[in-house]
This record gives C-alpha cells, structure tokens and sequence, in this order.
C-alpha cells in the first residue's frame, strides 16, 4: 500500500487541469484542480476583434487578413505548458513515481512535449479522451487498465481475480 501515493493521475483539457491520487479502495481523490484564467473569455477578449487589412499598392481596396492563430488556442496551449511545469515540478520534488496523463490530443501532445525527461520516465500511459467533465469517482474505469496490479485488487477477493 506505499506504493499508493507514488501514482499520479492528471486529467486536463486546454482550461481544467485536476491531480489525483489513488486511496486505499481504489477510490480516486482530487489532490488539486487548476483552472486556465483565460478560460471562459471570448478570443475577442484576449486579442484583437477583428482581423487586420491590408492595401495592395495602386489599388484603394483593401483586404482583411486572417489571423494566424486564434487567440483562445494560444492560451489553451499556453495552459498546457503550465501544466506540464506543474507536473516537472512534482516530479523534481518527488511527489510521484508514476504518471497517467488524461488529455484531448492536441493537448496531451502540448503538455508531453513539455515534459521533462524525468516526468517521461514516470509516465505509465497516456489516454487521448476529453475526461475533465467525469468525476473523480466515475474516471476508474477509464484509467484502471494502467494502475498496477497489486493496486487495481485492493479489497477484491481472490475468486474474483
């Protein structure tokens, strides 16, 4: 049963990030929960509303220009990387030998390639699947496939191994 704090389970999205640890009766329990401040505005709120124009020399029309990034993107990303360095940091400090990563995947491969060699190692699997909307208590099934044996028959008779 030591062994129990040394998995960490993070389920993130662009905007929600949660930690879990796994109790004693296979019981998942939010260790903390992060939320992007940027979450909830509109990309009009974290830009510029409207695209910029351009004029062609010798011509009086003028061309709007796409933007190359939404800003609302940027900021999921950038919400990525911040989990990522939570994640580092835990792993610098110990806090965890193994590592489940739940992400969309344009999400899970943001937060992954932030990682650092140390947090890599720890990791057991990663799930590309939106989770961060499930509770705690209903997100074992979907991640007990990767929890060591010796963790997922906590409690569990023997006859019904």
């Amino acid at each position: 049963m030591s062994n129990l704090p040394n998995l960490l389970i993070v389920v993130a999205d662009g905007e929600h990030a949660r930690f879990l640890r796994l109790a004693a009766n296979n019981a998942l329990h939010c260790e903390c929960a992060f939320d992007s401040t940027a979450a909830h505005k509109q990309s009009s709120d974290l830009g510029t509303d409207h695209p910029g124009a351009s004029m062609h020399t010798g011509s009086t029309a003028h061309h709007a220009l796409n933007p190359q990034h939404d800003p609302k993107d940027l900021e999921k990303l950038k919400f990525a990387g911040f989990v990522a360095q939570r994640i580092n940091a835990a792993a610098a400090d110990e806090g965890f030998g193994r590592l489940i990563l739940v992400a969309p995947p344009h999400i899970l491969a943001a937060v992954y390639a932030e990682l650092d060699t140390r947090s890599k190692a720890f990791t057991l699997n990663t799930l590309a699947k939106d989770l961060t909307k499930v509770p705690d208590h209903e997100l074992w099934p979907h991640v007990k496939t990767w929890v060591p044996r010796v963790h997922r028959f906590v409690n569990t008779p023997a006859a019904a191994r």
